[in-house]
């Protein structure tokens, strides 16, 4: 097999696996997509398999996709369907996005794809709120961008360090599960600020 025949097999390969599987874990969070975009960037940086421009076209193709999914189930598919979308989220925490929708529209919908586990409560929101798709589309489509754009260089800077490429791709995971548990804790403490703490119970007078 030539060089070309075999960069031709593998990019076969890998565009599909790359745009099933940020679509896949853009509509059920199963597979963590950040991941699979950094180690795609990663292998495209130490082979020629790849192509960094297509992975991450194809990325954000995918993540916009999949968020245009997850908001029409949550606008069109009634309660049920909002609740499994909404699975293992907090009441507290979905009021909380819900309000913070009302008063910055299309930045939370940009913010929520960045962050980790921000994603799902905006959507359910946007949702529930019947925001415009000639609103939620442009903003989401620069919030896919911007988050293919940010974990792909993760993935750039694993495969501009490390010339093999299976080292390069597990370095660029591990970088991305690192970076969103380490922005994760975070979100959680400025949350958790944010909480009033209940105000404690008076004790009744004792009766003489």
């Amino acid at each position: 097999m030539t060089v070309l025949g075999a960069a031709a097999e593998a990019s076969s390969v890998g565009y599909p696996l790359l745009f099933g599987g940020v679509l896949l874990g853009s509509v059920v969070p199963v597979v963590p997509t950040g991941a699979v975009v950094g180690s795609a960037a990663a292998f495209a940086m130490t082979s020629n398999d790849l192509g960094l421009p297509t992975v991450l076209a194809l990325a954000t193709l995918a993540a916009l996709i999949g968020d245009l999914i997850t908001f029409a189930v949550c606008r069109f598919g009634g309660p049920a369907a909002v609740r499994w979308v909404a699975r293992g989220q907090h009441t507290e925490r979905l009021e909380e996005v819900r309000e913070q929708f009302r008063q910055h529209g299309w930045q939370i919908l940009v913010a929520g794809r960045l962050l980790p586990a921000g994603r799902i409560p905006v959507l359910v929101a946007a949702g529930a709120l019947s925001y415009p798709w000639r609103r939620l589309v442009p903003a989401q489509f620069v919030a896919a961008l911007l988050w293919a754009v940010a974990y792909a260089l993760l993935g750039v800077a694993s495969g501009g360090i490390f010339d093999s490429p299976l080292v390069a791709v597990l370095i660029a995971t591990v970088l991305v599960l690192l970076v969103g548990a380490v922005l994760n804790v975070v979100a959680t403490r400025r949350r958790r600020r944010r909480t009033p703490d209940p105000e404690p119970a008076l004790e009744p007078c004792e009766t003489r």
